[in-house]
């Protein structure tokens, strides 16, 4: 499992997660496609925001391995703000990789790419 170096492990203050110290020995937990429903919470709202503004600082356009990353976090964005990026793509391998769809992701968090620029 690749950790990315320098990326944020949580949102600062709270115990909102952002990646793994280390691989499930029971299996890599599976990507999925969760609902964000208008009545979440602020927190919520912003631990979101400030993963999207993560992945854009530390990524950009450019194509990333999973590795470390939380799934559960990932899952927030994942099949809108950040899509597969190969044809294979396997939801349950830290190897997998994605990308930032940069036009849904600044429609959803206009803020996440200020922060980058």
């Amino acid at each position: 499992m690749l950790k990315h170096r320098g990326f944020p492990g949580r949102l600062p203050g709270t115990d909102f997660q952002f990646t793994i110290r280390r691989a499930n020995p029971k299996g890599v937990t599976k990507l999925v496609m969760r609902e964000r429903f208008r009545d979440r919470s602020p927190a919520d709202r912003r631990a979101d925001l400030a993963f999207m503004a993560a992945l854009w600082d530390h990524f950009g356009e450019e194509p990333f391995e999973r590795g470390n990353l939380d799934a559960g976090r990932l899952s927030w964005l994942f099949g809108r703000e950040v899509i597969p990026a190969e044809d294979d793509f396997d939801p349950e391998s830290y190897d997998s990789l994605l990308r930032i769809d940069v036009d849904k992701a600044r429609a959803a968090f206009p803020d996440a790419f200020e922060w980058g620029e």
